[in-house]
């Protein structure tokens, strides 16, 4: 029985080896009418498949590069914003720095005012003062002098003998000194 499987064997499987006119013609047919099917209804449909997938593919890339044109305009606005509240913050700061320099010298200068008036003010007291402490210190004199005129003479003066010894004692003393120290 062994020796009769290879002589199967090898009738069964030559004539694929050595093709015949009827195999080739047979195998030609089945391959056109294949080919027929598979034109007529296959590659219409994987055509409209592959069109699809191109078509979803071209939509997607450009949808991308609207999206990324329209990500760049975002980004190109809010550059631009960012900058404009970068000037409007320096110029805000620059605004309250001016400020504040001219709150700073007109409170300087009203100071300065104020002090001025004061120190004017306490050299006109202080000569008012002195002028009065000068009139205090004349009739002080005056009356000390007739007090002294009247001991010394033992007698009362008259208002001209009073008037007379009153400025003589006061053209004696020197008060332009007095005056002149303040």
């Amino acid at each position: 029985m062994l020796a009769s499987i290879p002589t199967v064997v090898a009738s069964s499987g030559s004539f694929l080896i050595t093709p015949s006119l009827g195999l080739m013609i047979w195998t030609l047919l089945v391959f056109v009418a294949s080919m027929l099917l598979l034109r007529r209804f296959a590659f219409p449909a994987i055509r409209d498949a592959l069109d699809r997938r191109q078509k979803a593919i071209e939509d997607s890339i450009d949808t991308a590069e609207r999206t990324r044109v329209e990500a760049e305009q975002i980004l190109a606005e809010y550059r631009e914003r960012l900058r404009e509240a970068r000037e409007q913050a320096e110029e805000i700061i620059t605004r309250a720095r001016r400020t504040a320099e001219d709150a700073e010298r007109e409170a300087s200068e009203q100071a300065r005012v104020r002090r001025e008036k004061l120190l004017e003010q306490t050299r006109r007291d202080v000569e008012a003062e002195t002028r009065r402490a000068i009139a205090e210190i004349r009739e002080e004199v005056a009356n000390l002098t007739v007090l002294a005129a009247e001991k010394v003479t033992r007698k009362t003066l008259t208002a001209a003998d009073q008037k007379r010894l009153v400025e003589e004692a006061l053209s004696e003393l020197d008060f332009s000194a007095l005056a002149s120290e303040n």
